[in-house]
């Protein structure tokens, strides 16, 4: 079986990724931020999840 990447993203400070991470903890890698962003590429953590799998 391949590796399992996970992305997890909440999009205010105030909110916690705790029950994100809990789902994503079979993970191999997790990416994460705590951002607002309405685009793709206004989540820099998002990009580099990208390319990890891309790679």
């Amino acid at each position: 079986m391949g590796m399992r990447i996970g992305y997890a993203r909440v999009s205010s400070r105030g909110q916690k990724l705790d029950i994100q991470f809990d789902r994503l903890a079979d993970c191999d890698r997790v990416f994460y931020e705590k951002a607002s962003g309405a685009t793709a590429k206004d989540r820099p953590e998002l990009q580099k999840a990208l390319d990890y799998v891309r790679d």
